[in-house]
């Protein structure tokens, strides 16, 4: 007979490819890189093949560990679709969500449908926005739930889902043009307010750097394509940078740190909505 496959080392190791290694993971699942090898042992040792390629510098999956990364995550989402359907077939209704439009577009849509799938009869209602309207749309009561940007604060506000270490970033062509401390550094930034643009003005201002704002955009792909066009450099979470975006850093640039994305709920709460904040609440800490 074949064996049984385990999800929760299963889990473990889709949160090791996640992370992009051992120690990273175990950071995120609160569980010591000991262990998360451990279980990643087990799992090697119950299909009988090697799944990640690792030494000290470098992390790659094996073509057997990329094929249960694939299989894997499928495996998870019917397996947590049936839990659901099973322990609550009949929750329904309308959870109203708020959401930063970048975090949405990387990080949300995924966690989104796994929801979806196994609470059909739920509506979702999600809205974008930037981080301080969607806290003023959130006291006036138009949201069950919302996601917002915030600078590392603790348990104060909100529940902690995800941690953004961000960067500088712009055009290839022009990395040259913007290190040129000569020069005031040309912002592609949302309108205020915004977190990420107060970030950049404060840290450019404490290095001393001359900045101006030279192109606003409420929309992410609208700053994108200026950025891309070479009209200045933004602020973007690191894992979000695109692929013929460059990373401007060195001297010239100040350290950005890192923000948090915390969930914050009404203080009553439906049944589906509160099942959604459990939900991105699990689904998200294995990246916070």
């Amino acid at each position: 007979m074949l064996p049984s496959l385990n999800l929760d080392l299963v889990r473990t190791f889709l949160a090791v490819v996640d992370a992009g290694g051992l120690t990273r993971a175990g950071e995120r699942l609160r569980l010591s890189q000991p262990t998360i090898s451990l279980q990643i042992k087990r799992l090697e040792d119950t299909l009988g093949c090697r799944l990640i390629e690792r030494s000290p510098r470098s992390f790659r999956l094996t073509s057997d560990g990329e094929v249960l990364a694939t299989h894997g995550r499928r495996i998870i989402m019917l397996s947590d679709e049936l839990v659901a359907r099973m322990i609550e077939p009949a929750v329904s209704g309308l959870v109203r969500l708020g959401t930063p439009e970048d975090f949405a577009t990387a990080h949300l849509s995924g966690v989104l449908a796994a929801f979806a799938t196994a609470h059909p009869n739920v509506a979702l209602e999600v809205t974008t926005d930037l981080t301080l309207n969607l806290i003023e749309r959130f006291g006036a009561g138009e949201f069950d739930l919302v996601l917002i940007k915030r600078e590392p604060l603790g348990p104060s506000e909100g529940v902690r889902v995800w941690h953004e270490a961000l960067v500088w970033a712009c055009a290839p062509q022009r990395v040259p043009v913007f290190a040129d401390t000569e020069h005031d550094l040309p912002l592609v930034v949302s309108p205020h307010p915004c977190v990420y643009r107060k970030r950049a003005m404060r840290a450019l201002d404490r290095l001393g750097r001359r900045w101006r704002v030279a192109y606003t955009s409420t929309s992410l792909a609208g700053a994108q394509a200026a950025v891309r066009a070479g009209l200045g450099v933004t602020v973007l979470p690191k894992d979000m940078v695109p692929a013929d975006f460059s990373v401007l850093e060195g001297p010239s640039m100040p350290d950005l740190s890192a923000t948090e994305i915390a969930l914050m709920a009404a203080s009553t709460l439906s049944v589906p909505a509160a099942k959604l904040a459990e939900h991105i609440v699990h689904s998200l800490e294995r990246g916070a």
